[in-house]
């Protein structure tokens, strides 16, 4: 079983760190769309993701289309406060990818038009102050969805 986890432009340090560290305990494989708003040897990055660098198989790209093209078949969900379609119902496969954009923006609207039918969201409040959860923390509710609804393969 493996997760793809996409990051288009990630921006926070800490939050990548974070989610190197959820994907390394899930044995979810993680893809970094450049431009990143940080070095990966970044002491915020690192001190977060501690010691799981080496436990994450990492692929960066220069752009989402160059990620499209080396998966072709592939299943993509754009999570987005856009959606108006929760991330619970809808049917995830193995080998899917879940597609997380800049903390600052979110995914642009040129990639979410091509993939208006692959939208989700996580339920929040209605609240307007409320824009949206942690990156890190979106990223971990959507990896372990995919795995309840795997059955939790593999997993003690």
């Amino acid at each position: 079983m493996a997760i793809n986890i996409v990051l288009i432009e990630p921006e926070i340090p800490s939050n990548t760190g974070n989610i190197i560290r959820t994907c390394a305990c899930t044995g979810s494989r993680l893809h970094l769309i450049r431009p990143l708003g940080f070095s990966m040897e970044e002491k915020k990055l690192r001190r977060a993701g501690l010691d799981y660098l080496d436990l994450v198989e990492i692929c960066y790209y220069d752009s989402f289309e160059e990620l499209e093209e080396k998966y072709p078949n592939a299943e993509f969900f754009m999570y987005s406060t856009k959606s108006n379609r929760n991330h619970t119902d809808v049917r995830y496969e193995d080998e899917c990818f879940l597609v997380f954009g800049k903390e600052t923006k979110g995914i642009s609207d040129s990639i979410l038009d091509r993939y208006a039918d692959c939208m989700v969201r996580i339920p929040m409040l209605n609240e307007e102050r409320m824009r949206c959860l942690n990156l890190s923390n979106s990223v971990a509710i959507g990896i372990y969805e995919v795995i309840r609804q795997l059955g939790y393969h593999d997993f003690r």
